[in-house]
């Protein structure tokens, strides 16, 4: 088993926010909390980590109030999340690195845990969370969520040749890779877990939603 003590979290908040309009979408509030503080907050209760940092490239100061190391991309021009990825493995201390985005608020506490289960029991390099979602014929059918992933730290040489060669797409990466695909579609998991907030309006009816 992979024990919290080996996994570090990674908050992915160094986006453009281009469908907010260009604004900095880990600061937006929801529920009264900026939506980064609610992610790191929720990774604390989860309890399953050993440490937490934040992947920022705006307003690093108002990050780091958080009280959790903060660090920006080290590839130029907002090149993705995979490029939040090349910075935690960077800096991850532990032998797995989780990554969740900022902007997906209601993801399952047990996230960690349950990743970490299906690597240890499959082997692989990657676990990677899915989700139901509606497909062209609305029948539900479970997706990958490629940011929400757990890696194994030794990756990091793979991603820098990978982003080196231009790449920066996180499935095309993945694919390289014994990857793990977990569904949290059992009975108890929240069929809003994965829902993530791309513009104000999202936002906003993701929060009544939870009021």
């Amino acid at each position: 088993m992979i024990a919290a003590n080996d996994m570090t979290a990674l908050i992915l908040a160094g986006g453009r926010g281009s469908r907010m309009g260009g604004i900095d979408k880990g600061l937006q509030n929801f529920n009264g909390m900026p939506l980064a503080l609610h992610t790191l907050t929720r990774l604390q209760m989860g309890n399953s980590v050993s440490r937490i940092i934040i992947n920022a490239n705006r307003n690093l100061a108002a990050y780091e109030s958080f009280g959790v190391a903060v660090w920006p991309d080290g590839l130029a021009d907002y090149a993705g999340p995979l490029a939040g990825f090349l910075t935690g493995l960077e800096h991850c201390q532990t032998p797995y690195l989780l990554t969740v985005p900022c902007d997906t608020p209601l993801f399952p506490l047990d996230l960690a845990s349950r990743l970490a289960n299906a690597m240890a029991t499959q082997g692989t390099d990657i676990a990677m969370a899915g989700a139901p979602q509606a497909g062209q014929d609305g029948r539900l059918q479970v997706r990958s969520q490629p940011v929400f992933c757990l890696l194994r730290a030794s990756l990091l040489e793979s991603l820098v040749q990978f982003t080196q060669h231009g790449g920066r797409k996180i499935d095309a990466w993945t694919a390289l890779h014994h990857t793990a695909m977990v569904p949290f579609d059992l009975p108890g998991d929240d069929p809003k877990a994965f829902f993530n907030a791309n513009t104000l309006s999202e936002l906003h009816l993701l929060e009544s939603s939870t009021a």
